[in-house]
């Protein structure tokens, strides 16, 4: 299969202003190319899968076979809700290559961990021409599903050129990044215009794609609702609680927490600690590279603390577990009596909330919920979820809930419900995913 330059989309005369921007938008790349490897380098002290296949994010990749579906899925949570889509894919085109490329290395993880050798797997090309011309040269995919809001202006011009069809998958734009993109809006709307089809999660993403110039939008719903859950899950949950966390004991989990949230965790777990002198505290850091300095905040409080790394239970006094491994959060969150879920104490969006939902979870939420509006509401119209601003408020929805085991249960039945009614969306978006398919219509 050979790429199809003579396809390239032309650009109307009046474009040339956002042209313009984007020849600074990637002069400015060029220019901090050289501290993006450098940060490369200086993360690999911690990790030395960081200094691992660089030169991948240059587009120099191993040879691929050509004519694969391209999935390109960020980090690990975008990995994780790819997860349905990419089985889906694999057998409904059983003769095509999947090739699936991510940003981070604890996404590459979560495709090793996940997939193994069921795919290929390579870093995404930095968003230079170059490098995104050199990757589509040495993998010639047929067709590109880019989850989520990974809008690459560079990225989607080259793969116009192509002739690589682009759909955008389970794309959701919050109000904030579409005040971001509005501000430079003939960039965007050049950006928008290279996109074969934008998949929206909900009409009100789809609505601020339509308004800041997006000419092909449907709306497909949240993937994330077809999370399928492994058979044994449960029984995963229950045999970490019993050899691990302690059968007899009420376990509270914080997971994806952000820098900025586990002071007020830890906070929130010392007024608990007065009543619930038995409560278990299950603490999931999102970011590898922030386990020991969780673990030393935990140590320095006073809470006896165990790490997951040290493959030993936790004994009576044991205060705190540790989540410091990576592909375990869904069986942590079984092993749960209620979730905290992080990313919203800090501006950082949110995260999930939908998978503890999914195992029957009450669910607790800080403020910053926009990468995840929709979700967010509708737990908490259900009642199957509460929304908190400090460690105080924490504090007390937590106790409620510990206190009146029935109301635990009964909100976390309704967010399982509200999950299996929205379910649906990865049919629709294989669909969309068809009608796209050079050859295959």
């Amino acid at each position: 299969m050979r790429l199809r330059s003579s396809t390239s989309t032309p650009l109307p005369p009046t474009d040339a202003a956002g042209r313009w921007l984007r020849r600074f938008y990637t002069g400015l790349l060029y220019l901090m190319l050289p501290l993006a490897l450098l940060r490369l380098y200086w993360r690999g002290y911690r990790d030395p899968g960081h200094r691992q296949r660089w030169r991948e994010r240059l587009g120099f990749i191993p040879s691929l076979p050509t004519g694969s579906l391209w999935l390109h899925a960020v980090s690990v949570g975008e990995t994780r809700a790819a997860l349905p889509l990419i089985r889906a894919l694999q057998t409904r085109y059983p003769d095509l290559p999947l090739l699936v490329t991510t940003t981070t290395l604890t996404g590459s993880r979560q495709v090793r961990e996940a997939l193994g050798e069921q795919v290929h797997h390579v870093y995404a090309p930095y968003d230079l021409p170059g490098a995104v011309a050199r990757f589509l040269r040495n993998s010639q995919p047929r067709l590109a599903v880019i989850m989520e809001t990974e809008l690459w202006p560079n990225l989607l011009r080259q793969c116009a050129m192509a002739g690589v069809p682009t759909v955008i998958a389970n794309a959701r734009l919050s109000e904030r990044s579409a005040r971001g993109y509005a501000r430079i809006h003939r960039l965007t709307a050049l950006m928008l215009r290279d996109i074969t089809l934008i998949a929206a999660q909900a009409e009100a993403d789809a609505e601020r794609f339509r308004a800041l110039g997006a000419p092909r939008v449907r709306v497909t719903g949240n993937l994330k609702y077809d999370l399928p859950l492994p058979k044994t899950l449960l029984e995963q949950g229950r045999v970490l609680r019993r050899d691990v966390l302690g059968e007899n004991r009420l376990v509270w989990i914080a997971a994806s927490t952000h820098a900025g949230e586990d002071e007020p965790v830890l906070d929130a777990f010392a007024i608990l600690r007065r009543r619930w002198p038995d409560l278990l505290l299950m603490l999931v850091p999102r970011h590898p590279e922030r386990f020991d300095g969780v673990a030393a905040q935990c140590r320095q409080r006073g809470f006896p603390t165990v790490r997951r790394s040290e493959q030993r239970p936790c004994a009576p006094g044991s205060a705190v577990f540790l989540g410091d491994s990576m592909g375990e959060l869904l069986r942590f969150y079984a092993a749960a009596d209620l979730a905290f879920v992080g990313g919203s104490l800090v501006a950082t969006g949110g995260h999930n909330v939908l998978e503890p939902a999914l195992l029957g979870l009450p669910v607790l939420f800080g403020p910053h919920m926009f990468n995840f509006t929709e979700a967010g509401e509708r737990l908490l119209a259900a009642n199957a979820a509460w929304q908190i601003a400090n460690a105080a408020e924490l504090a007390v929805a937590v106790e409620r809930l510990l206190t009146d085991p029935e109301r635990r249960q009964a909100a976390g039945q309704r967010g399982r419900a509200v999950v299996e009614c929205h379910r649906g969306a990865l049919a629709t978006l294989l669909a969309c995913i068809e009608e796209q398919l050079p050859c295959r219509r």
